[in-house]
């Protein structure tokens, strides 16, 4: 540590930088995937599989439901991950999360369905999303802080939008193989089409264990002369302000990404008649497009800074809104495939890119971990875990997109209320 305080700038062997940095990537894409899966496949057959005996609206809200428990996990999953993160190290974290999310998603993939096991199939459905969603609670918040701390300072914007744009090769192979999949004769599709993506996550999971196990500790983190006996009040207690920028910061990410990506999958089909093909291809390119220009945000707030671009992506997705459904809703291939990778590729990166470092800049070593999970995780489970619920709900009561445009603008704008009370990090020397 410095004498000022500050963490000293450690500079290892770049073949070490590399290995960290590949092995955070790759297990997050691979939690990504487990993760996102669900999103991708229960819109298209688990209103039938474990839902059978609702009608089509009641039916589509308890698929988001069961979707929602997994963001309600989260919370819980970035306290008791924190804790051992800020008090034990990032590595251990690293290894817990990618065992239990694996475990849960292969799971789900051998799940009987209603018909042959009722209420059972449903109940084991919800607990391992539960799993899902607490093992998640961690894993971004590792991930991000190995490789940020143990990056170059003028390198930390744009390692961390690796780990970021880790996410979106997740949602790149989940949205694969629901485009696979949803070829499939219905029938098929309901018997063993829907298993194989969740069955796939056991090789990639072994795959990341062998990643992780061959990485050093953080560096910043090995520097703190005395860990925090209870990080999550000494987070509460004296970084409670950036604690909340961080929460409304996330809600409007993270909602953004939803509302576009997400319940757009379920809205477009069922709603307003898209192919199933046309829609889970928008997701699949935008997805794609992601990959290019978060790396590229994350090395322009090496230069710019953070807080500029995330503000940019949050006055972007607000004004996107008012022609976002309108596109979608002529049903013509290039227009919802533009809104979708405009929206998912281009202006949601403009915040997602920034805040893998962003966040952390904004609080000590010692308390990081925690600090930011629980800032993150809240925002994750009021914007992302809710907004289909709330989209659904909102449509179902008004028969309009503009009840949810304006739901969405009522985000965007706390958000950047919330921005305007903390500093650029981008030039600053980690805590």
């Amino acid at each position: 540590m410095a004498s000022d305080g500050t963490i000293a700038e450690v500079r290892l062997p770049s073949n070490s930088r590399r290995r960290i940095l590949a092995a955070g990537a790759i297990g997050t894409a691979i939690e990504q995937y487990d993760f996102f899966i669900y999103g991708l496949i229960g819109p298209l057959v688990f209103e039938q599989l474990f839902f059978p005996k609702f009608d089509q609206l009641t039916a589509t809200l308890a698929v988001f439901a069961t979707f929602a428990v997994g963001f309600l996990a989260r919370p819980l999953g970035g306290l008791v991950f924190g804790h051992f993160g800020d008090r034990s190290g990032r590595k251990s974290v690293l290894l817990c999360t990618l065992i239990l999310m694996g475990l849960a998603t292969t799971l789900i993939g051998i799940l009987p369905s209603y018909a042959s096991a009722g209420w059972i199939a449903t109940v084991a459905l919800v607990v391992l999303r539960f799993i899902q969603g607490f093992a998640v609670g961690g894993e971004w918040t590792a991930a991000s802080l190995m490789v940020l701390e143990t990056s170059p300072d003028d390198q930390r914007g744009f390692s961390a939008a690796v780990i970021q744009a880790a996410g979106p090769v997740g949602v790149v192979l989940a949205s694969l193989s629901a485009v696979l999949v949803s070829r499939l004769p219905e029938a098929d599709l309901l018997s063993w089409g829907w298993r194989v993506p969740f069955l796939v996550s056991a090789i990639l999971v072994i795959v990341g264990i062998y990643m992780r196990l061959r990485i050093e500790e953080s560096s910043a983190f090995l520097q703190v002369s005395e860990v925090a006996k209870v990080p999550a009040f000494e987070a509460l207690q004296s970084h409670w302000r950036p604690i909340i920028v961080v929460l409304f910061a996330e809600i409007a990410q993270t909602a953004y990404f939803y509302l576009t990506a997400i319940f757009t999958i379920s809205f477009a089909t069922r709603q307003l008649g898209v192919a199933k093909d046309v829609i889970t291809q928008a997701v699949l390119l935008a997805n794609l497009v992601a990959l290019v220009t978060m790396p590229v945000i994350g090395a322009w707030s090496d230069r710019v800074g953070r807080k500029w671009l995330f503000v940019t992506g949050v006055v972007l997705a607000a004004i996107s809104m008012f022609a976002f459904y309108h596109m979608v809703a002529t049903r013509e291939t290039l227009l919802v495939t533009t809104a979708v990778v405009l929206a998912a590729g281009i202006i949601h990166p403009l915040m997602f890119a920034t805040e893998g470092s962003y966040f952390p800049e904004l609080f000590p070593t010692r308390v990081r971990f925690t600090a930011v999970s629980i800032g993150k995780q809240l925002g994750v489970v009021l914007g992302g875990g809710i907004a289909p619920l709330v989209a659904t709900s909102l449509f179902a009561g008004t028969g309009t997109t503009a009840a949810i445009t304006a739901y969405y603008v009522a985000l965007a704008f706390a958000a950047l209320i919330a921005l305007s009370f903390v500093r650029d990090t981008s030039k600053s020397r980690l805590l």
